[in-house]
């Protein structure tokens, strides 16, 4: 786990003392169930996160280290942090408007200063409070639990060291995912390179990270490579992983829409299919086909937040030998790979299932909306000695290993003049973003 030159407070320790040379390890997935209310105050975000690694602590193993791998874009509602009167609006977009108007003294100066759209600026304002509650809870629970902890992901912006303070890079917000180790220190981060619909302009507004900043990181519980949702699916990412040795894949995924529909995404959206056909796509080709990588952990999260539905079914993916077993997700022919798979909430024929999947979804009205089914899986794995190089630290990572440790984040206090004007502006900024979306 050992990254050579790093700052304090990252992971430097390659293995455990006394481990054998082949790496025997137990992988984790967790799919919760979600709701705006798990968001709207510290302590509500602190349970929610605590309650998946006690659903988990019955899978976590004595004799083995433990990978535990938490869901995409967990972080991601945390801009409700203080605001549950706002979930009467009832929809994504009212809420956010809401938002904007109340904390528009905050969220102005990044609007006109940095030049982003009002949805952007609605989370960058917030961004240094939600980037210390996220990964000092991740922190306390991978120290707690004695786990290496894929925490999920979160839109967080980059930062650097300056004067021994944080500082954040105007304008950039990417889709992020952070591993740390047992004892709470920093393994690496990965950025999202390929944003969805929902992620892009007409969205949430998240900036792509780059694909020649993907990087492994080499753990006792396997060579990690981090492919958020979409990347998976996606050769140049896959490719990447492949060749720097990646053996695990952590695909931490949000699924938002019903997991019986079809999809249609880029670079094809008028290529339509299930759901869940498209999602051989991602974990199990790349641990049943790939090269170098052995393993897959694909965990999804469930449940309408607002009006946004998620569903899917969690899975760990490997060799065929290793499963031989035929099983696979619903709406798919069984067939071997999966070592461990969530069930969906029923069986039965297809157009059934298409059916229920409208039921459980938000504002259905249905006595089973919103009625996911959770899970957590485990599967214990071996891998060979690694032969893969510790990748160089990054300013980012340095910024966040010192956060963990207890460094602040800059900022200081904001003044601006003609607030009535400018408040005009960003109102105007908003309608125009909002009009745009809607194209």
């Amino acid at each position: 786990m050992a990254r050579e030159g790093r700052a304090a407070g990252m992971s430097r320790v390659p293995y455990p003392a006394g481990m054998s040379p082949d790496r025997a390890f137990r992988a984790v997935a967790v799919q919760p169930h979600w709701s705006a209310a798990d968001f709207t105050t510290d302590d509500a975000f602190r349970a929610w996160m605590r309650s998946q690694l006690e659903a988990a602590r019955p899978h976590l193993s004595p004799q083995r280290p433990t990978l535990v791998v938490l869901t995409e874009l967990n972080g991601l509602p945390l801009v409700l942090r203080g605001a549950a009167w706002a979930l009467r609006f009832g929809t994504f977009e009212r809420v956010s408007a809401a938002l904007f108007v109340a904390r528009l003294p905050r969220v102005l100066p990044v609007l006109l200063r940095e030049r982003v759209s009002p949805i952007r600026a609605l989370q960058l304002a917030a961004s240094a409070d939600n980037a210390r509650l996220y990964l000092h809870t991740c922190r306390d629970l991978a120290r707690e639990y004695g786990v290496y902890l894929c925490c999920g992901s979160l839109p967080m912006p980059r930062y650097h060291l300056r004067g021994g303070r944080l500082r954040r890079e105007a304008g950039t917000l990417t889709n992020q995912s952070i591993l740390l180790a047992p004892d709470g220190s920093l393994i690496g981060v990965t950025d999202k390179i390929h944003l969805t619909p929902d992620e892009q302009a007409s969205g949430v507004d998240l900036t792509p990270g780059r694909l020649e900043e993907v990087r492994v990181f080499p753990t006792s519980v396997g060579d990690l490579g981090v492919a958020i949702s979409l990347d998976a699916f996606r050769a140049d990412v896959m490719g990447a992983l492949e060749a720097a040795g990646c053996t695990v894949l952590l695909q931490p995924d949000a699924n938002a829409s019903a997991w019986t529909a079809q999809e249609g995404l880029p670079p094809d959206p008028t290529h339509r299919r299930d759901q869940p056909v498209a999602w051989l796509e991602s974990s199990w080709t790349a641990s049943t086909r790939g090269d170098s990588i052995r393993y897959a952990v694909n965990p999804m999260v469930v449940g309408n937040l607002l009006d946004l539905s998620f569903d899917g079914q969690s899975a760990i993916t490997g060799r065929a030998e290793d499963a031989p077993e035929p099983r696979s997700y619903v709406l798919t022919e069984p067939r071997p790979g999966f070592l461990a798979l969530a069930p969906w909430v029923t069986d039965g024929a297809p157009d059934l299932l298409r059916v229920v999947g409208r039921q459980l979804s938000a504002g259905s009205g249905h006595p089973r909306e919103n009625a996911y089914h959770t899970d957590v899986l485990h599967a214990d794995l071996t891998l060979p000695p690694s032969r893969v190089p510790t990748p160089p630290c990054t300013p980012h990572e340095e910024a966040l290993a010192a956060l963990l440790a207890g460094a602040r984040l800059g900022g200081g206090a904001l003044s601006w003049p003609g607030l009535a004007l400018a408040a005009a502006a960003a109102l105007a900024a908003w309608r125009l973003w909002h009009d745009r979306s809607k194209r």
